[in-house]
């Protein structure tokens, strides 16, 4: 069946999916005529064309007498896929917290709302889903907007397509302790640094300033355990990971620079390389910022179960 998009037939309804799209199922479809002219094709490779869709299943149509015909019911995912709109797929921080939970559920619904679909990865590291973006593997990026700056000074093709506000990325970062008696870093101290967070690092480079500390290179899954063993006296995370609330003491910044830096780590922007704009602003069509924040928020406070 899917030869025969192959042909003449095919190419036209490829046309006419990606035009069909954009409809409401129960509106009017345009006429054989006016899907002519739009596409300057015969009457009889339009008529193929729209024959070729049913027969798919990715649409039914009803034609009404003089009304005209109807759009009783469209595939989306199957339009899509015959049209050649290949889904966004973006890169997504690890969904450790119920705010990344939450983030990722409000991206999901919001496109399916819109009647499109989209497909997260989730990558630790900013630097790591940035180089995701630049080698083409994800459409897009997920990251804070104080690593969106810092990165696009060093990559000045990237830009930043969609600002979320506000602690829509992380509610804030502090200084978390192995020993609930600390309450700031001195000197001495081993402190757990993540290279491949631009955020994390940043910032611990800020607070530690001035210091005499051993930087303790780690990752994220080491984090916790790192701390709970004392290998590592403190570091840096974001308070959204309940564990690690629960378990550690944390403190504010005592560094002028890092509470200033914290604040541009606490809102998620989308990454995109700004070749792509405008084919990424087209699918991006009709996905309503304030719906991914709403969603975002009842996975937060447990009203919604997340799905990503």
């Amino acid at each position: 069946m899917w030869e025969k998009f192959y042909s003449k037939n095919g190419l036209a309804a490829k046309k006419i999916a990606n035009m069909l799209i954009q409809l409401e199922v129960g509106s009017k479809i345009p006429r054989v005529s006016d899907f002519c002219e739009a596409l300057t094709f015969g009457r009889g490779t339009v008529q193929s064309a729209i024959n070729l869709l049913e027969e798919m299943k990715a649409i039914n149509i009803e034609a009404r007498g003089h009304l005209g015909t109807f759009l009783i019911r469209k595939d989306d995912e199957l339009l899509l896929e015959i049209a050649g709109i290949a889904p966004l797929v973006g890169s997504m921080p690890l969904p450790y917290s119920r705010k990344y939970e939450g983030l990722a559920t409000g991206l999901v619904e919001a496109f399916e709302a819109s009647g499109k679909r989209i497909n997260l990865t989730y990558v630790r590291g900013g630097i790591n889903r940035i180089e995701s973006l630049r080698t083409k593997r994800s459409d897009f990026a997920v990251v804070s907007k104080m690593t969106a700056e810092e990165i696009m000074r060093q990559y000045p093709n990237l830009q930043m397509f969609e600002k979320l506000g506000d602690h829509s990325y992380v509610s804030a970062h502090k200084v978390f302790f192995a020993d609930s008696k600390e309450v700031s870093i001195r000197n001495g101290m081993k402190i757990g640094l993540d290279m491949e967070s631009p955020d994390q690092r940043r910032l611990t480079l800020a607070e530690v300033e001035g210091k005499d500390v051993q930087l303790v290179q780690l990752n994220y899954m080491q984090v916790f355990d790192m701390l709970q063993s004392g290998q590592i006296d403190a570091t840096i995370w974001n308070v959204d990971e309940k564990r690690m609330v629960q378990a550690f003491k944390a403190v504010e910044f005592q560094s002028p620079i890092a509470k200033q830096l914290s604040l541009d780590t606490t809102e998620a922007v989308i990454l995109i390389n700004s070749t792509r704009e405008q084919e990424i602003k087209e699918k991006w069509t009709s996905v309503i910022k304030d719906e991914i924040l709403r969603i975002q928020h009842k996975v937060e406070t447990g009203e919604k179960i997340p799905r990503y």
